[in-house]
């Protein structure tokens, strides 16, 4: 999602104007007949794919996320709000706006979202942001009724806090497993290269993936079956470590792993995958991909879980990761997860099988015209999938 001036990332700033004037286009399509939230009937036969152009003039979004059964939308900006996209339209007041709490700028702001699996009955949500000092915060809030369209931002409950020693690596990324946890992606820590070795350290939270259990415990307890609950020396909530700045990750419930897109430092981006049992090191900084980064040369990779699948500076600078389509209405692309590139607009597919990436594809020429900076995908309730522009607009992938 980040993009990238003399070695370290930055975010370009986008160029919106003021006001809360949000320009909405109706979605095409006619034919709703299938699926909880009027999906378009399923396509009998594999056919080209093309964007749809939903929603526009958001400021900065970063995430789009949609509780179960729940057929609204909501997007994430970057700046402290969350909209909501309801009906192709744009719900005037914000579902909640925390902009007076965050340091939002650079790699800072309003990160992700993550609803609680039972939102229906309890209107819990947990969201990821930089605090005016810079330092991560992940938090619950709670929305009464859960159909409401204005959560109570007075509601918070903070679950995680972490200190950020710099201003960039902040990860951001939340999902529930299927287990029922919370699962959170924090970056290294910042700056460039890893300076304070945090990815190999298994003492500290930063350069990892957390996995914590939001309701047998306030603010949360420590399940009894993470990898190193047992390691004296090891933070207990740890999942998985060797991350660098795992920007977006998903849940893949069906095929039952976690894809991590991990943004690179000078010359790889990468696509990994996780067990649900847990306790992978990715690498970083012993290596950058498949190539080693300290020492540059001869480094010892035995231990360490490879990418599935990566690419060069000279293809695209940030990746930015989506999800796996599971939907309805396009039965051919069931188990494709599809990805982008925050500096480069690149859109591409893969799945995953027997651990290994395959059917390998560049999505492009289909997918990628208007696109200016991918910062995220999404899914709606019916599994169809959708594609965040940070400058301002939400496509959903279609059928051509």
């Amino acid at each position: 999602m980040f993009r990238r001036t003399a070695g370290a990332l930055v975010l370009a700033v986008g160029a919106f104007g003021c006001g809360d004037d949000t320009i909405v286009d109706p979605p095409t399509g006619s034919n709703n007949t299938a699926g909880v939230c009027g999906t378009a009937s399923p396509v009998t036969r594999e056919t080209a794919l093309t964007t749809t152009r939903v929603a526009s003039g958001f400021r900065q979004p970063l995430d789009l996320q949609s509780p179960a059964g729940d057929c609204r939308l909501f997007v994430v900006e970057q700046g402290g709000r969350i909209r909501i996209l309801r009906n192709g339209a744009v719900v005037p007041t914000a579902f909640l706006d925390i902009a007076g709490r965050i340091a939002s700028g650079g790699e800072r702001g309003l990160l992700g979202l993550a609803f609680h699996p039972r939102y229906a009955e309890n209107g819990r949500f947990f969201v990821n942001y930089t605090d005016r000092n810079g330092d991560t915060n992940v938090a619950e809030f709670r929305a009464n009724p859960p159909t409401g369209d204005v959560a109570d931002a007075g509601s918070e409950k903070r679950i995680l806090f972490v200190t950020q020693p710099f201003a960039n690596h902040n990860g951001g990324g939340l999902a529930f497993g299927p287990d029922g946890f919370l699962y959170i992606a924090l970056g290294d820590g910042g700056s460039g290269g890893d300076p304070q070795q945090n990815g190999q350290n298994l003492g500290t939270h930063l350069g990892k993936m957390l996995r914590i259990d939001i309701d047998s415990a306030s603010p949360y307890a420590v399940p009894r079956d993470n990898p190193f609950v047992s390691n004296g020396n090891a933070r207990p909530e740890i999942f998985y470590y060797g991350l660098r700045n795992p920007w977006r990750f998903t849940i893949d419930r069906t095929g039952g792993n976690v894809i991590i897109a991990d943004v690179g430092q000078n010359a790889v981006e990468e696509i990994s995958v996780g067990s649900l049992r847990g306790g992978e090191n990715f690498g970083w900084n012993t290596t950058e991909g498949t190539s080693c980064f300290r020492p540059s040369s001869g480094c010892n990779t035995s231990g360490l879980t490879m990418p599935i699948a990566e690419y060069r500076h000279n293809v695209g600078q940030s990746i930015t990761g989506g999800h796996v389509y599971r939907g309805r209405r396009m039965p051919f692309l069931q188990g494709t997860y599809f990805y982008a590139d925050y500096e480069t607009p690149i859109v591409r597919s893969l799945r995953v099988q027997g651990g290994a990436a395959a059917d390998q594809r560049d999505r492009t020429g289909e997918l990628g015209g208007g696109l200016n900076a991918v910062s995220s995908f999404g899914v709606d309730a019916d599994g169809e999938m959708y594609i965040v522009d940070h400058d301002g607009e939400i496509y959903r992938i279609d059928p051509s």
